[in-house]
């Protein structure tokens, strides 16, 4: 049985033919791998798990379907929703992991990641990162009320994609030093991750050793997995309908 990775989903009411597709995903090719796990970016946005949304409640009942069929499923936090918490892994019956996280693929140490401090080069959104993953601010956020964090999200994606257009490509890409870095203090030969919407299979020479980096694609206009099955990793496109 394949284990099976994804991210960047991005799910929004806006686009409920991704949602379809992601939904089709769960109830079918995922209830034959032996595990899921999602690497972040699940949702486009996540104002708390107080959050009533509909459309939310409705991917949140299909994850607790599969886990509930004997499916592990594991979700680490991206940039979009990190404000997931426990009562959303309660819902869903989902096992929240730490990024990074070191795993065992079929006897291979790898190592998983949502992939945004990877990209060390775009220093003002790190140091956005660090303000954002501060406890008490969050805890400060989620105490405020619903429509005032929707309101400061909808500000913050509007901001954000302004910034996002007048940057370089390249800067806001891994940096290949850190990746090593990192591959080196975990003793990794094998990385994945997402966040960069840039899938491809990197392979490539560091401390005398071959090393492979897998970046998972996005999910905008097909969807897009990663499949590990007899020490094979692949890189797997979902058409829509």
């Amino acid at each position: 049985m394949p284990t099976l990775f994804i991210s960047d989903l991005h799910l929004d009411a806006s686009r409920p033919e991704i949602t379809a597709l992601f939904l089709e995903f769960l109830q079918g090719q995922a209830r034959n791998a032996e595990a899921l796990y999602i690497l972040g970016d699940l949702f486009e946005a996540w104002l708390g798990d107080d959050d009533p949304d509909p459309h939310h409640a409705g991917v949140m009942q299909a994850i607790r379907a599969l886990v509930d069929s004997g499916i592990p499923v594991h979700f680490m936090h991206g940039n979009r929703d990190f404000l997931i918490g426990a009562d959303f892994a309660s819902r869903t019956g989902a096992h929240l992991l730490p990024d990074p996280t070191l795993v065992q693929l079929y006897g291979t140490p790898a190592l998983l990641m949502h992939g945004d401090t990877l990209c060390t080069d775009d220093v003002e959104y790190q140091q956005f990162r660090k303000y954002a993953r501060d406890p008490e601010r969050q805890r400060a956020f989620l105490a405020s009320p619903l429509e005032q964090r929707r309101a400061f999200v909808t500000q913050a994606r509007a901001a954000s994609g302004l910034s996002t257009a007048q940057k370089p490509d390249e800067i806001m890409d891994v940096n290949q030093q850190t990746v090593e870095a990192l591959m080196r203090q975990y003793g990794v030969d094998c990385l994945i991750h997402g966040h960069t919407h840039r899938p491809a299979i990197h392979r490539f020479l560091s401390d005398g050793r071959q090393k492979t980096r897998y970046v998972l694609g996005d999910w905008y206009h097909q969807g897009s997995m990663l499949r590990a099955e007899n020490h094979t990793l692949q890189l797997v496109s979902l058409p829509l309908a």
